[in-house]
């Protein structure tokens, strides 16, 4: 302390004045330049009280401040004397040795008097450091003190005009406005029985002081509003010589340059005024007897074997009856004082009494945090259980707000149960942590429920509308979209209902459920446009797909047998005008009701524009698929752009062509197998030739007869065998199996022929033969008709031939 000059200390612990040290802290901060703009300001209270912590604070000083954690003891030795930073106008701080220290013994109320008449002698504003709970107490307040500086100051100095701050530290929730009036009444008394000459008979307190309280909270224990008020105060130092300021009507101010000079001065006068040595010794003895009695109750206490197990119990786990064993154990201590300092003064003995029972509420303050710690714990786990437990038969919002009741009233029961008599203690910030877990819990278990049921009515959408719409896309007609929309209208909606009437359990805010629900209406768009761009990707292989059905397969769904009859090119026009109806359905996404012209432009670009030749080439000016977007189509919205179905179309047509070449191949090699007829020059040769053979014939009419037979049997026999179905996978093959099916064809035949000779023997029926011959000619007729594939079966015994190949 005290270093750079800006820190001296002013007075010794003994008592010299430091002059060396006071002229080098006045050339070092030039306050002698600063004529009459400057203001001292000193703070004097009990030792340990944080003095030094408030200057530094409030001021920007480094005065030294007491290590808490070794101990309370005497920090500040003597008056030190500190510039105050950035505070206008010039302001000049001391920090005052601490009253009541233990270091000084019983001698030190001399120069603790001294330092005060010091104080109030050369400054314009003296801070009073004292305790909230010590206002209304005799020596805590400093009473006796100011008593003794009121009636000394008047007799040695001229009067002047002192501002007196109290600054009542770790305020307490009494209001301000009721520890004022307090704090003022005990002054106007203190300054009402002091005697006063008879020039000052009259006179008022306001004539030589102004009398200002201020309260701060708790340094340790409210950190953060300290530091806040801490800043408003310091805010009442700016301008305060100004009038109006704290200091505004100041009287008697030595110039800056005689600072120094008039200090030495007042300190030498009081060190020689005798009369300030004179305490009050009844009440000294008081003092020091009752302090005595209340440490050795307070020590006793502290290594009480019922203290230390209840001490040691409590870290644990609950102690049932807690509030009752700790009152009784204060009780017990509080009354052996009061039995050992009966006989004392009154006024001292309540003030120590009341500081020892501050003292054993101290102590067992940690015992009682921790006990209400269990209570809370306890009780938080046995909520997390109950309401488990109440979710399996009960909506959430009902759940929780039974079980929160319930464990709030078991938190209040507990809480009664470990109150202390002695102590006005508050569990409210206990009940309102344990009241911000239950409410955390129940928002962790609130998101996770609502982020599973979530989950289910999405995964329920997902599925209600990922297969549909990929069939609806799949068969790519005009009604796509339209479905596609309704069917995403009647899910969602569905969806919906039941999603809001689980919600409804859980007791939110409209704004809430409005907001999940159309994020779950937005889950089902976003899954028909998800299915509807990976359609897209393969918009290619279903419009080979769908082109392959439609050539491969007729009407029916039945292959297609290229015999020479079919319209190719009518077929493969189809085909791929069903293939261009599925990418322009698959080109852009219409889940509003909004028309486009994607079709039409395909149509025009890719058909009309093919069908056209290069006649129009020359007169279409401007390809309509040059684009990279569609009219009328948001981008986000497009699947598939103009230039992208151009690309397709152009490979859809190459990688079809194949198909259309091999029917037309395949039409052209069954025309040429089913044309039996010769060439006209053969039929010519045959004429010429055959001249003969056919005269013979017209002369012997028996020739005619057996040729006929002839050919009704090689008839049967070609119909039997199916020889041109057998030749159609290739002459091989064909000679294979004509060669196992040649004799039972033809044995079947001779059989079925004798049948007939011996039905058309027989005498009762004539009309016989001539039904069956019907009958086995229409059979005949209907076999060479029917698909070569077709088989024929006996109609007399059931025996039945087929192809082996079919088989």
């Amino acid at each position: 302390m005290g270093e750079g000059g800006c820190c001296v200390q002013l007075l010794d612990g003994d008592g010299v004045f430091n002059v060396a040290g006071i002229e080098h802290f006045m050339n070092s901060v030039k306050l002698a330049e600063c004529g009459l703009s400057y203001a001292v300001v000193s703070i004097m209270g009990p030792q340990s009280s944080g003095k030094s912590t408030l200057l530094n604070h409030l001021f920007g000083t480094n005065f030294r401040e007491m290590d808490a954690f070794r101990g309370r003891s005497q920090t500040t030795k003597g008056i030190w004397l500190a510039k105050c930073a950035n505070v206008e106008p010039f302001t000049v701080v001391m920090d005052l040795e601490g009253t009541d220290g233990r270091e000084r013994g019983e001698d030190d109320t001399a120069f603790e008097k001294q330092s005060a008449l010091f104080a109030l002698a050369i400054s314009d504003i003296v801070l009073i450091n004292m305790w909230c709970h010590d206002i209304g107490r005799e020596q805590a307040a400093n009473k006796p003190l100011l008593k003794t500086v009121f009636q000394v100051m008047m007799r040695l100095f001229s009067p002047r005009k002192t501002t007196l701050l109290f600054v009542i530290r770790d305020k307490t929730k009494t209001p301000l406005e009721h520890l004022e009036p307090v704090l003022r009444e005990d002054i106007q008394k203190i300054w009402d029985n002091v005697p006063k000459p008879q020039a000052h008979k009259e006179t008022p307190l306001s004539e030589f002081f102004n009398v200002e309280v201020v309260a701060l909270s708790s340094f340790e224990e409210k950190e953060v509003l300290f530091r806040e008020q801490v800043a408003s105060l310091r805010q009442r130092f700016y301008h305060s010589i100004a009038p109006g300021g704290l200091a505004g009507d100041r009287r008697g101010v030595v110039p800056a340059s005689g600072f120094s000079f008039s200090a030495q001065q007042i300190w030498m006068v009081i060190k020689e005024n005798k009369d300030l040595d004179l305490p009050a010794h009844k009440v000294m003895v008081a003092t020091v007897r009752c302090e005595e009695i209340a440490n050795e109750k307070l020590a006793y206490t502290s290594a009480d074997k019922e203290w230390v197990q209840l001490e040691e119990a409590v870290q644990h786990d609950i102690v049932p009856g807690f509030g009752k064993k700790i009152t009784a154990i204060l009780d017990k201590c509080l009354a052996g004082y009061d039995i050992e300092a009966f006989y004392f003064e009154e006024a001292v003995r309540t003030s120590k009494r009341q500081q020892l029972e501050s003292k054993l509420l101290q102590l067992v303050s940690p015992a009682y945090q921790t006990m209400l710690g269990h209570i809370r714990s306890k009780v938080l786990d046995d909520f997390k259980e109950a309401f488990d437990k109440a979710l399996e038969k009960e909506g959430f919002a009902v759940a929780a707000l039974e079980c929160t009741q319930s464990s709030m009233f078991k938190f209040d029961r507990c809480c009664e149960d470990a109150a202390i008599e002695q102590a006005n203690w508050d569990p409210s910030k206990i009940r309102d942590k344990l009241q911000r877990d239950i409410d955390t819990h129940l928002a962790s278990v609130r998101t996770a429920k609502l982020s599973e049921l979530t989950a289910l009515f999405e995964g329920q959408l997902n599925k209600a509308l990922a297969e549909p719409v990929e069939a609806l896309l799949d068969a790519a007609s005009d009604n796509t979209w339209p479905a596609v929309r309704e069917l995403l209208q009647r899910e969602t909606e569905s969806a919906v209902s039941g999603f809001a009437s689980a919600l409804s359990t859980f007791a939110l805010d409209q704004a809430t459920v409005d907001k999940m629900l159309v994020k779950l209406k937005e889950y089902g768009k976003n899954v028909v446009e998800s299915k509807a761009r990976e359609e897209a990707g393969r918009v290619l292989i279903r419009m080979k797909d769908r082109f392959s059905t439609l050539f491969s397969r007729d009407a029916d769904s039945m292959p297609r047998i290229w015999t020479g009859k079919e319209d190719i090119k009518a077929i493969t026009k189809s085909a791929r005008s069903a293939s261009l109806k599925l990418l322009s359905v698959m080109a852009a996404i219409r889940l509003d009701e909004e028309t486009d012209k994607i079709e039409e432009t395909l149509l025009l670009a890719l058909v009309d524009a093919s069908s056209n030749g290069v006649k129009n080439r020359s007169i279409q000016s401007l390809d309509p698929l040059a684009s990279s977007s569609w009219q009328e189509v948001p981008s986000a919205k497009t699947l598939i752009s103009p230039v992208q179905c151009k690309n397709l179309w152009r490979q859809f047509k190459a990688e079809t062509e194949y198909t259309v070449t091999q029917a037309i191949a395949a039409q052209e090699a069954n025309k040429r197998n089913n044309s039996m007829l010769p060439p006209p020059w053969a039929i010519a040769a045959i004429l010429v030739l055959g001249f003969n053979e056919f005269m013979t014939l017209l002369r012997n009419p028996l020739y005619l007869g057996v040729i006929f037979v002839v050919f009704l049997v090689g008839k049967a026999i070609w119909v039997q065998l199916d020889i041109t179905g057998a030749f159609q996978n290739g002459a091989l093959p064909g000679l294979l199996s004509l060669s196992t099916k040649f004799l039972p064809t033809v044995m079947n035949i001779l059989k079925r022929l004798a049948e007939e000779g011996q039905q058309a023997a027989a005498p009762p029926s004539q009309s016989k033969p001539e039904l069956d011959s019907k009958v086995f000619r229409n059979s005949i007729r209907s076999n060479s008709t029917s698909d070569p594939s077709s088989n024929i079966s006996s109609t007399e015994d059931g025996d039945e031939y087929s192809s082996p190949l079919r088989k």
